[in-house]
């Protein structure tokens, strides 16, 4: 069974808004057995609204749109609908109490403008709005639904979960859609494929692997769709404790799992402490780590050493060290490690120096050059990495694979 989502409203096409509520109806969908075949943003234009509406209907059992409910000229959804379905308005009384009552709360005066809120068009099923003043509207032709959702998120929120999911799993006969999501780290997405070929060759046919790349790590998202769900979840679990076997040092977790999550979870299992020393991260790695309940547990202190000048005097770096090779260079990273756990007396330092750009490269050492080093009880680590070309993207690639070389060295890899 298949679904297209529409959102309306000028704002979101020319970015003055991030749309969100597009992702948050797919969630839900998808959780109930319905895919999403496309998603789409239009204007506050009538006849766009009309052509695209009706597109969805031909090739989706489900629409839900979001956008334009408003009271203001420009809200033009609601009007567009009614004309779509050949349909009258009429007053809903309900939703006139509601909003009069909801307005009186907060001191507005219950107008004309407000008023036209609890009109709605006659053909259609009132989806009651308990939290804003704009109600959803439900709509039906030839065993298709269209769904009418205000676009104030957490309004169409609310209404997704108590009036849309429970009325279309009583309408349909919902099968599930699986998906099941593994975290790794510490392959290229090319060099993941290629070590993982023949696993991803002896998936059955219903089963859909995909690459998901993010600053380093790759998450293996298996689906499957319309099936029986809890057998193929069985199915997906072995499959993916066959790849574990394959891949044992790369998977972090599942789902939403982060390498600095299970760099937590060893650190306060093992009570051992860390401290960290970062150049061009800028403090990402420490943040990172105390946006974590129970960071405090281990996390000593974090170092944003910019300058030469700072790395010397705080962390201990030899200045001579830093005019011979330059603050970006292994012996300036491995001091800076072995600085910050001396100063902070932790079990384990971190550290980064590198060239974020988008200036100060050059050919020997390029914008995205980055050394990365950590000082344990035995001895330090130091690796040079190459993160990019963008001066965000190099921040993130820097600071996943120093927490990635930090999971390394706890596990004596």
């Amino acid at each position: 069974m298949k679904a297209t989502i529409i959102t309306i409203g000028d704002e979101i096409l020319i970015g003055q808004i991030v749309d969100t509520n597009s992702v948050s109806i797919a969630k839900h969908l998808n959780a109930a057995g319905i895919v999403v075949r496309e998603k789409i943003s239009i204007g506050d234009d009538r006849t766009q609204i009309i052509e695209t509406a009706e597109r969805a209907l031909a090739g989706s059992e489900v629409t839900v749109i979001t956008g334009g409910l408003g009271p203001t000229k420009d809200d033009i959804t609601k009007k567009t609908l009614a004309e779509m379905f050949r349909s009258d308005m009429r007053y809903d009384e309900r939703v006139a109490g509601h909003v009069e009552k909801m307005l009186a709360e907060r001191g507005i005066e219950f107008n004309e403008l407000n008023r036209s809120q609890a009109m709605v068009p006659a053909c259609c099923t009132v989806l009651f709005n308990a939290h804003g003043t704009a109600p959803g509207m439900w709509f039906e032709r030839d065993g298709h639904v269209v769904v009418s959702l205000p676009g104030v998120p957490f309004e169409m929120e609310h209404l997704m979960e108590d009036e849309v999911m429970p009325r279309l799993k009583t309408r349909f006969a919902l099968r599930q859609i699986v998906h099941r999501t593994m975290i790794t780290a510490g392959l290229p997405e090319s060099m993941l494929a290629k070590r993982i070929e023949a696993w991803e060759n002896a998936l059955p046919p219903y089963l859909k692997l995909a690459y998901l790349p993010n600053p380093g790590a790759v998450r293996l998202r298996l689906s499957a769709y319309e099936v029986e769900g809890e057998s193929v979840a069985r199915e997906i679990e072995n499959r993916f404790e066959a790849l574990r076997r394959i891949i044992p040092h790369n998977i972090i977790g599942f789902e939403t799992a982060t390498m600095q999550e299970v760099v937590h979870k060893i650190l306060t299992e093992r009570s051992l402490t860390l401290a960290t020393a970062e150049s061009c991260t800028g403090g990402s790695i420490a943040a990172r780590f105390t946006a974590m309940p129970g960071a405090s547990a281990y996390f000593l202190c974090g170092v944003v050493s910019y300058s030469n000048e700072s790395k010397a005097e705080l962390l201990g770096v030899d200045p001579a060290d830093i005019a011979r090779y330059g603050a970006v260079s292994e012996q300036v990273a491995r001091q800076m490690a072995e600085g910050v756990r001396r100063t902070a007396g932790a079990d384990y330092g971190m550290a980064t120096t590198g060239i974020a750009g988008p200036s100060g490269g050059s050919a020997e050492k390029p914008v995205g050059t980055v050394w990365i080093a950590v000082a344990t009880p035995r001895e330090t680590v130091a690796i040079l990495k190459q993160c990019g070309t963008d001066r965000g993207q190099i921040i993130d690639r820097a600071s996943a694979f120093a927490i990635g070389l930090l999971r390394d060295c706890l596990n004596g890899n």
